[in-house]
């Protein structure tokens, strides 16, 4: 993603929370929620597995090994284009998106739905230490 869309989403869920935009299709909503949070879920294990690109190592003993691994290094982390830079960028215009989305649910149906889905999940735990 680029920078642009990242603050062009970031405005989006500012003008969501200010109530000047939302999805008006409950179903569209829903779907889109749905893959904001499992989009978040494989990043957030793409963003652990990138972990292992910050372990650079295997060049070597002579001079330019130390700049090779500096190189590979900042592509791994560090750096505003790094993996883990982009990855976490894209995270958080999902986030942006996923916020979007749940005011524009929260609208529709007029409940919060986060506050909804914690206590189905509470009153389940509930049940199941029975």
């Amino acid at each position: 993603m680029t920078e642009q869309d990242a603050k062009q989403w970031q405005r989006f869920a500012e003008q969501a929370r200010a109530g000047e935009l939302f999805l008006d299709s409950e179903e569209a909503a829903k779907e889109c929620l749905t893959a904001c949070d499992q989009f978040l879920d494989e990043y957030s294990s793409l963003l652990d597995f990138s972990r292992s690109a910050q372990k650079v190592s295997g060049f070597g003993d002579f001079g330019i090994a130390d700049e090779l691994r500096d190189v590979f290094l900042d592509q791994a982390t560090g750096d505003a284009n790094s993996i883990d830079a982009v990855i976490l960028e894209t995270i958080n215009v999902v986030k942006d998106m996923r916020e979007v989305m749940l005011i524009s649910l929260n609208r529709i149906t007029g409940q919060d739905t986060d506050q909804g889905d914690q206590i189905s999940s509470a009153a389940s735990d509930l049940g199941d230490s029975e």
